[in-house]
């Protein structure tokens, strides 16, 4: 049964990070018809939090349990990593601002050894690193750097958003009072609209460029059905498996395997967009790929690592118990001699 949840729990990882990394791609014709970018978010944002408007009913039990919770991953890890991440790249090259966000995993990391003091092991250590590198190669970094310094803050705030998603993904795992990631997905979605249409000014929207169509891929699609897929597939479905999948895995390892959505949103690019991929991006990918799967075998080894535990404690019982079994025969014996 271990096994089937930690194969279910990566399976999940990595359809979340292919719809996460389907995003971009289906948004940037809306954007290059004119919506302005603070508009799709909040488009994606409201349009999701609509979508899921029946599972907070459903949980509404959930305002008076976990206030606190639901709070934070609204601001946090849906407003927060959008407007961070938009506000970055507005100021330094998409590439940078996306490698500063997807610090969010070894941030992950420092956050669970050194607040949590929890054990990291080896294998996610490494298995960021790599991701980290990787992203690096995917992005071209050294390409047109030019660095603003509210920029690259802004940046790091959005991988500090990022690292907390899977933190506040996680909560109550531990404990009886365990929330439903759907209802704490659903909640977060509305207060994320709620803040976004503060940030956004979505009364500022020109309707027009919805009503009309888009081209992706040399093909004229309506505008409606490219706001579908970054709604239903890229918010919905992506926070839905993405939440649920980190607590089937840990956040640690979850956080490794969501750097596939990068790889993933420039592969789209390269596809259906056109933007061709160099010999580093395709190295860069290749690291992030062994990055997660470096970091997944750490929750394999956790795994097996149990039963051989509990198989060492329960040896030295069975040793004293043997131990013990002739000094219980010799005192039979005297009290029938005695006798």
């Amino acid at each position: 049964m271990q096994a089937t949840g930690r194969h279910a729990g990566l399976g999940l990882a990595l359809v979340s990070a292919f719809a996460f990394g389907g995003s971009g791609v289906a948004a940037k014709p809306l954007i290059e018809a004119g919506l302005d970018p603070l508009h799709m978010v909040w488009i994606r944002v409201a349009g999701a939090a609509l979508v899921l408007s029946p599972l907070a009913w459903r949980h509404r039990g959930l305002l008076r349990r976990k206030p606190a919770l639901l709070a934070g991953f609204g601001l946090v890890a849906v407003a927060g990593v959008q407007a961070c991440y938009f506000a970055s790249l507005s100021r330094i090259p998409v590439g940078v601002a996306l490698l500063l966000e997807y610090l969010g995993p070894a941030l992950l990391l420092g956050w669970i050894r050194f607040v949590q003091r929890k054990p990291v092991t080896r294998a996610a250590a490494t298995g960021a690193a790599l991701a980290v590198v990787g992203l690096a190669c995917v992005v071209e970094i050294w390409s047109g750097l030019s660095l603003d310094p509210l920029g690259v803050l802004l940046g790091l705030a959005a991988a500090c958003c990022q690292a907390f998603y899977f933190v506040f993904a996680d909560q109550g795992t531990d404990g009886q009072d365990v929330p439903d990631p759907l209802g704490v997905t659903a909640y977060g979605m509305l207060v994320g609209a709620l803040v976004m249409t503060v940030v956004s000014r979505p009364w500022e929207i020109d309707w027009t460029v919805l009503a009309g169509q888009a081209s992706i891929a040399g093909t004229q699609l309506p505008a409606p059905v490219l706001v579908g897929w970054v709604v239903l597939v890229a918010t919905v479905f992506a926070y839905l498996t993405g939440v649920v999948s980190v607590r089937m895995l840990s956040p640690q390892v979850a956080g490794v395997v969501a750097c596939l959505e990068a790889v993933v949103a420039t592969v789209l690019a390269w596809v259906l967009l056109g933007e061709h991929l160099s010999a580093p991006q395709i190295v860069g990918g290749a690291l992030v790929l062994g990055g997660a799967f470096v970091a997944q075998t750490s929750r394999a080894a956790a795994s097996t690592a149990s039963p051989a535990s509990t198989t060492s404690t329960a040896a030295p019982a069975s040793t004293a118990g043997a131990a013990e079994e002739p000094a219980r025969q010799a005192a039979v014996d005297r009290e029938r001699t005695s006798a």
